[in-house]
């Protein structure tokens, strides 16, 4: 009907553009400024001499890491290789919170390297290890983080913002949902109760 959609929101630190200058295709979107920019810009040559081989070679690594996540196995490479072009690459040293229960979720997170706990009422509910994922749920759902998660040693995440994840990884609601229901039964203590709450505190939320 060519009525425009969001897609993506960028924020400080984030690059767009590069996706045409890899590819040699023409812009796949349009980019507008909501507030007062101040941009940095390379041309094609520098891009390249710079910056091209590097960003292949990463992309290559997260399309290569997102085929080991049990979650997406089974999409298609295509569908992978339009994940990989969204998601970004983020560290967490040991001991702290990756994200903090109550808090609003704009994002979720496969765990690359290292491992982390779900923590709900100061007890550990949930442990995760390379190629888990957690905080898909407050995206699904629109809700605060239903719990803390916290590095148990220095961890690599890559993550995805709530608008390409819903875009992207939207058709694997029912399977997330299922699988967090899963892990309740299996997992969760006497008291915790397997409300949509408790789910989410599980998965993480």
């Amino acid at each position: 009907d060519g009525e425009e959609i969001v897609v993506k929101t960028c924020n400080v630190g984030d690059v767009f553009g590069e996706l045409a200058l890899l590819y040699n295709a023409p812009r796949a979107a349009s980019v507008e400024s909501r507030d007062k920019c101040v941009v940095w810009k390379l041309d094609r040559a520098t891009f390249s001499h710079i910056v091209k081989d590097a960003a292949v070679k990463r992309r290559a690594e997260y399309v290569q890491f997102l085929r080991s996540v049990e979650l997406l196995q089974s999409m298609e490479e295509h569908e992978r290789q339009k994940v990989a072009e969204v998601v970004k690459s983020e560290s967490f040293p040991a001991g702290t919170n990756i994200i903090s229960e109550g808090d609003a979720g704009d994002r979720a997170f496969f765990l690359e390297e290292g491992t982390a706990s779900a923590m709900k009422a100061g007890e550990k509910v949930m442990g995760y290890n390379k190629g888990d994922y957690f905080g898909e749920l407050a995206l699904l759902n629109d809700a605060p983080r239903a719990a803390t998660v916290q590095a148990e040693s220095d961890v690599v995440c890559v993550s995805v913002d709530r608008l390409s994840f819903k875009r992207l990884l939207g058709p694997l609601e029912k399977l997330l949902k299922g699988r967090a229901a899963n892990i309740l039964k299996l997992q969760a203590p006497s008291w915790w109760l397997p409300s949509a709450v408790g789910c989410a505190a599980l998965r993480e939320a």
